[in-house]
């Protein structure tokens, strides 16, 4: 046959091979059409609880992040989704990473897509290795069986705890004023030890009460102290470290007591009225069987003495806890804090001053040795809480407001009467923040971070500045100006935000009754 001819078909034969041709395609297209609403339908995922089944796990081996802050748009206005669960299955994963999960509240469907209005946004969902669970730029350090069950998110200097309308980090935000504040009356709560009661020592302003702390994007609850001590009813609280944390127990005190009608039952159990010695305190309310306590352990290890050649001489054994952790091993609820005794000349200097094991260093700098004190603390904590029962927070580093000096060289913060207004002029991160930073994930157990070193940095109209004492004369108001106190608060005051912040952790992840 010649290969130069066309082979001709005859118009029957052509017309049937065009209808078998058009049936295929229009198969092909009813398929893709059918396997891709099947692929939308099983990616559909129900609010306000969104599973997400990672692959090589189990979907019954799962935690939760739960995020009941109120969300606010951008206009200021108010979301209507009070509540987002996200179960996330992490067992035999080794890296997993969920990226920008966005939930849209009208079809309450999950989609991966940018932000939109009125949208719970979850972003860079990442589990690592022992349990680090990152939601945002927030990690979660779980324990030996890498499941964070109720426990920790971490929150680090740019850290998002509850992510609605983008993201909310309850740290970043500003002061605003409120007119609903204080929670207790100027003068009137008696547990306030006299360096911290500025208005009874004279301070003649208190505009330095009328502020609250606004995150951006989301909102805070105020502290109920009625639901706070229904909550803490059989339970034990304790604040172990310096005289920071004494500033923040006595302001909880008196919020709770605030609401008790019968206020002789509230009291200290050994009778004591002033709170400034090293020692335990213990205030019980009585109506609800629970109490409120403060152990003062400035750099939560061991201070001791060493025996050396030319005689015994102070040390700080970074290897050690200080002794009092047996009154407080048992709490429900510690919060710990380290950090302003580290300032002091002795510490700062480092020099034949601390000691590990028989060794003290001729000289150690001040954050090497921080960093190993926490890592002590670390070490107990894993080793002597048992998470299931109590839920360990460790509040941040209060930044000071001296000027012209420091604590003991003429610094002073008198006459500020208004917070700083713009974050321009505030500090930088603290380092021993970021030294803690370093420590929390190589632990086990769940500890929640307070960081609050940002928004007091704001503060510097907060401090007792001379107000930290009753003057008799004019003569001892002016040597005060020589004296200020510009690290401690008032109160009412500040530390009524930070009790603010450990309510809304509580009712977020808080153990036993705080569930409900």
């Amino acid at each position: 046959m010649d290969s130069s001819k066309k082979l001709v078909f005859s118009e029957p034969f052509m017309s049937q091979r065009r209808k078998v041709i058009s049936a295929f395609s229009l198969g092909v297209g009813v398929s893709l059409i059918f396997l891709t609403l099947l692929l939308l339908n099983n990616t559909s995922l129900t609010v306000p609880k969104v599973q997400g089944f990672l692959q090589g796990s189990d979907s019954d081996s799962s935690f939760s992040w739960r995020f009941p802050f109120t969300a606010r748009s951008s206009n200021g206005s108010v979301s209507f989704l009070q509540r987002a669960e996200v179960n996330v299955s992490e067992e035999g994963l080794e890296k997993t990473l969920v990226g920008n999960l966005t939930v849209n509240q009208k079809n309450e469907s999950l989609h991966v897509k940018a932000k939109e209005e009125h949208s719970s946004s979850l972003k860079n969902v990442t589990l690592l290795g022992v349990g680090n669970a990152h939601v945002g730029n927030s990690s979660c350090s779980a324990g030996g069986d890498g499941k964070c069950g109720e426990g920790l998110v971490r929150e680090s200097c740019n850290v998002s705890v509850a992510s609605f309308r983008g993201e909310c980090d309850i740290f970043d935000g500003k002061w605003v004023r409120d007119e609903s504040k204080p929670y207790y009356a100027l003068g009137s709560c008696p547990h306030i030890d006299r360096d911290f009661d500025c208005h009874l020592n004279g301070r003649p302003d208190s505009e330095y009460v009328k502020w609250k702390w606004q995150p951006n994007g989301c909102d805070i609850p105020s502290l109920n102290a009625t639901d706070f001590l229904e909550k803490l009813q059989g339970q034990k609280l304790v604040f172990v470290g310096d005289s920071l944390n004494r500033n923040m127990w006595e302001s909880l005190v008196c919020i709770l007591r605030q609401s008790i009608r019968d206020k002789k039952r509230v009291f200290e159990i050994s009778g004591k009225t002033e709170f400034k010695k090293k020692d335990i305190y213990a205030f019980r309310f009585e109506d609800y069987n629970c109490s409120v306590d403060f152990v003062s352990s400035p750099f939560i290890v061991q201070e001791s003495t060493f025996k050396g050649i030319n005689g015994s001489f102070e040390t700080l054994r970074l290897d050690l806890m200080d002794q009092t952790t047996t009154t407080y091993h048992d709490a429900d609820i510690i919060v710990f804090n380290t950090g302003h005794w580290w300032t002091h000349e002795k510490t700062s200097r480092g020099e034949d001053y601390y000691q590990e094991g028989n060794h003290v260093y001729s000289r150690l700098k001040v954050l090497d040795a921080y960093t190993r004190a926490l890592a002590t603390w670390a070490k107990w904590i894993d080793n002597n809480i048992d998470a299931n029962r109590t839920q360990v927070f460790f509040r941040g580093y209060s930044v000071t407001h001296f000027r012209g000096g420091q604590w003991n060289s003429g610094g002073q913060c008198h006459k500020e009467t208004q917070p700083i207004s713009s974050g321009k002029h505030l500090r930088k991160y603290p380092s021993k923040m970021r030294a803690f930073e370093h420590v929390i994930p190589k632990m086990k157990t769940p500890v929640i971070y307070l960081n609050i070193s940002r928004l007091t940095d704001y503060r510097k109209d907060g401090h007792p500045s001379i107000y930290r004492m009753e003057y008799k004369t004019a003569e001892e108001r002016t040597s005060a100006e020589l004296h200020q106190d510009c690290s401690h608060w008032c109160l009412p005051g500040v530390p009524d935000t930070w009790n603010e912040l450990l309510y809304a952790y509580l009712l977020k992840y808080g153990k036993g009754h705080w569930k409900s």
